[in-house]
This record gives C-alpha cells, structure tokens and sequence, in this order.
C-alpha cells in the first residue's frame, strides 16, 4: 500500500491493528496524511498474519487474541517498534503491555500530532545502522563510540550535547526546528522551558570552538553551516 504525500515518513510502513472501525479509520486518515503507508487489521489473527512493518499500533482490547499476547508474539520474532494504543490506562496495564515488549503506551483518547511524535520516538530508537563515523569540515563525530574531534583534537561533550550535535549533523545545512531537537535529546514528551536549549547550544559552540559552525535561524531552530577551508 503506498503512502499519500512526501517526507521522512515515505518509506514506513505502518500496521493499524483497532477492532473500533472509527478508529481505525481516523487513525489510517491521519497517518497517510502525515506520509506513511497504513495498513488496518481488526484482529489479533490478522495482524500476527501481516505482513512486516515498521510500526505496530497495537489496541490491547481486540477480540479474539489480547492484545497484550499479540504483543508478545510479535516481539518473540520481530524487533518492529510497537506502541501500545488502548482506553487502558492503568499503570499495571502499562507495566504488563512495556514488560512484554510494547516500545510505548499511548492511553485513548489521545491527539493525532502526540501519536505522530510517540512514532516518530520510536522509530528514532530503532532506526537502522549509518554511518558510525559523521564528517562535516573539521568536525567528527564517532555514532558508536559518541565520541567528537575537531581537527582531530577531542571534545568531550555531555550527553545532551552530544544528541544535539547529531541532531544537526543528520543533514548539514538543514534548519532542525527546535521541537525537533527537544524531542531528540531530551524527550517526545517535553514540556519544560525551551530556552535551556540555548543553553546547551552556547555550551556546545565553546567547546567546538568554529566560529559559524553551529549557525540560528532565527524563528526556526539551528543548522550546522557551510565550513571554508581558509586558504593556504
């Protein structure tokens, strides 16, 4: 099934696994709007059934298989992101469907820009191997030891530092809202002050120590910017 529209999202496919047909329905809307390619099962059965995606939205109260068990049966031959989507909302309920291998628990009724988020989380927890080694100029950053150089010379960052500096090295040159680099470094579920990520930004340009290299756009969020070899 192909997705409607463009973006990071094209090549995800994601399973809709809701017995509640106007659910199902409002959900698959939402997520071909948003670029992904949906599937819609209304059973337990159906979903063990289907063919592999990448994200599982999995209702815990399907009628035939509980949910809870059709979660463990995905996990035991699969590592598909699995979020949870259930009017269950209490915390054993939570701990049962995590313990057996949901990734998150998303509690109905719920908006369509959080459920994009909790996806978009999951998937950044699972995103395919890259390049372990990022070059932009005399930056280097090491994704599997997370480890930084410039010009060679090493820059221990804090944890936080760091998951901003990949954020932005993902695409050098492309404005990384600041939304997104909450989400990234800290969580799909912020709701503190924007303004420590300023801080964190004038702590990551000391120590790096290039002028320009982590450039503001201002309204939008931050980039990392084009690096000139000085002459000689």
């Amino acid at each position: 099934m192909s997705a409607e529209g463009t973006g990071a999202a094209d090549e995800t496919r994601v399973l809709v696994v809701e017995d509640d047909r106007g659910i199902a329905e409002s959900l698959v809307r939402g997520l071909r709007q948003a670029g992904y390619a949906v599937e819609d099962v209304r059973s337990g059965g159906a979903a063990l059934a289907a063919a592999s995606p990448d994200v599982v939205l999995l209702d815990l109260g399907l009628p035939d298989i509980d949910g809870v068990e059709v979660c463990r049966r995905l996990r035991a031959r699969s590592d598909v992101a699995i979020i949870a989507v259930t009017a269950r909302g209490e915390e054993a309920d939570r701990v049962v469907a995590l313990d057996e291998g949901a990734d998150d628990y998303l509690v109905k009724p719920f908006g369509l820009a959080e459920l994009l988020a909790r996806i978009r989380a999951v998937l950044r927890r699972r995103r395919p191997a890259g390049p372990e080694l990022v070059r932009h100029g005399p930056l280097a950053l090491d994704l599997r030891t997370r480890q930084v150089s410039v010009d060679g010379r090493p820059v221990p960052l804090t944890p936080k530092e760091f998951a901003i500096l990949e954020c932005l090295a993902a695409d050098p040159g492309r404005v990384v809202s600041r939304q997104q680099i909450l989400e990234r470094a800290w969580d799909a579920h912020w709701y503190g002050p924007t303004k420590v990520l300023d801080v964190h930004i004038a702590a990551l340009r000391r120590k790096l120590g290039v002028p320009g290299l982590i450039e503001t756009a201002y309204g939008h969020g931050f980039r990392l910017g084009p690096v000139r070899t000085p002459p000689g």
